[in-house]
This record gives C-alpha cells, structure tokens and sequence, in this order.
C-alpha cells in the first residue's frame, strides 16, 4: 500500500524528506540534482533520482539481509522509499580501499594505490565549513557522540565496506571509497541512513582498461566526462542481474 506523504520536513542538494501519518517513519523523494564541490557546480540529470533510488534500495536491502541496522523500510516507488525518521549525526565517515580524489591531492599517495588496512576518516558536516576532516581531539570537543557511539560507528562503518566490497566484487565493480551517514532512531539506536549509490561510492568497472571509461559514478559528473546516467544505469543493471542469479540459485537449490 502506497503511502501519502505529509509535510516537507527537509530538502536535501539529491533529495526531499516528508513526514507521514506515523511519527517514526518519513518519505524520502529522490531528486534529479547533480551536484558537486559543495553545490558550486550543479546540473539536473533526468532519470538520476530513479537510478539512485533503486541502487540505494537494493543495497539497503543487501545490508539488512547482513544484520547491519539501517533506516530503510521499503520502496514506494521508483524515485521513492519508506524510511525510519532518525535523528542526523552530523559527521560523514569515509572509507578508502583504493586511494584517490582528495586523499592524492592531500598527501603524496599515488592515484590508484590499494590501501591496507582501509582508511576510516570522519568529517563534520557543514558546507558552509567546507565538511573538515575532525582529528581525534576537535571530534571530542565537538561531543557529538559518546566514545561508545564512536567505536559502534567506525566497527558498523567497517562491516559496510567488507560486505559491500565482496558484493560489487561479484558484479566486476570494484568499490574503491564511500562516504556513510548515520542516525539515531526513536529508540536511540544508530542506523545506516542517507542513501548508498553511486553518488556516495566511488565504483570502477573490472571490465574497462581505460581510466576514464572505467569510472561508473559521480566522478564523471565531476570531470564532465559526460555518461553519468550511463554509469549510473550500469551499475543498477548488475546489481539487478547479481539479484536475479542469486534468487535463481536459491530455488534450484529448494527445487
């Protein structure tokens, strides 16, 4: 059953969030909105929010298969989905497997260089503030969370990366760095929350050689390497073929 959703509670650079007719779950609209840089560049690409809405689903439901606490419900449609209303932590948590973007640009570490163990940074978000790094000490000076609440997101944050690394490695993607957010729910328990798409991940296809053809996410945004639907487009069909092998191989096995 499709639910109507209430007042606009917040809109977002990629989405809107309305509240419903129960108190501790949201509407979430994904929106069309490209953006990059902290908004200074932006477009609108159609077809954009279905692709990332149907990916971010997907993977939602990858996670929840795996115990890992998010805040997603269900789809409501194709640019829409059912979500826990949650309380935002206002840091973003970065994981790096393979490095480059900023951490190239920042330190003398080639482009391209596996990282081993992944890199876990957390920054503050703000993008009047440029989103900073937070070293140990202003993270605690912040006192946005607890040192508990510290180690259960870096460890849930951790747990995402292992899962998801073996889940596009069997769809030939290789998940080079992601950025999560997290909430706290009614109940006070952090979940996953935002979205996991290819404008939060960095996702390089295994079949292409070419170091711009392989680029599947919002990078070629970034360097106007045009095909950004393409890329996005992609991605959600080999996520939607990994599904549909999966799903058969469970009822031969029953058969």
């Amino acid at each position: 059953m499709e639910i109507k959703h209430g007042p606009l509670i917040y809109e977002g650079k990629a989405k809107r969030v309305y509240s419903t007719s129960s108190q501790d779950k949201v509407l979430i609209e994904y929106k069309d909105d490209a953006t990059a840089f902290n908004a200074l560049k932006h477009s609108v690409l159609s077809g954009k929010g279905l692709l990332n809405c149907q990916i971010s689903a997907h993977l939602f439901n990858f996670l929840h298969q795996n115990q890992v606490p998010t805040h997603f419900l269900s789809l409501q449609g194709e640019t829409w989905m059912l979500a826990q209303r949650i309380n935002v932590i206002p840091l973003e948590v970065v994981i790096r497997n393979v490095a480059t973007g900023s951490l190239c640009k920042q330190t003398p570490i080639p482009e391209g260089e596996p990282i081993n163990p992944p890199l876990l940074d957390i920054y503050y978000k703000d993008d009047d503030l440029g989103d900073p790094l937070l070293t140990d000490s202003r993270l605690k000076l912040l006192g946005l969370i607890t040192s508990e609440q510290r180690l259960e997101i870096e460890s849930l944050a951790r747990k995402v990366n292992e899962l998801m690394i073996g889940f596009f490695n069997k769809i030939d993607l290789t998940l080079i760095d992601f950025k999560l957010e997290m909430g706290f729910n009614n109940l006070g328990k952090i979940l996953v929350a935002d979205e996991i798409s290819p404008d939060t991940c960095r996702l390089w296809d295994n079949r292409s050689n070419d170091s711009n053809e392989r680029i599947l996410d919002k990078d070629r945004f970034r360097k106007d390497l045009g095909g950004v639907i393409d890329g996005y487009g992609e991605i959600l069909k080999r996520i939607q073929g990994g599904a549909d092998k999966a799903a058969n191989a469970v009822n031969l096995s029953e058969g």
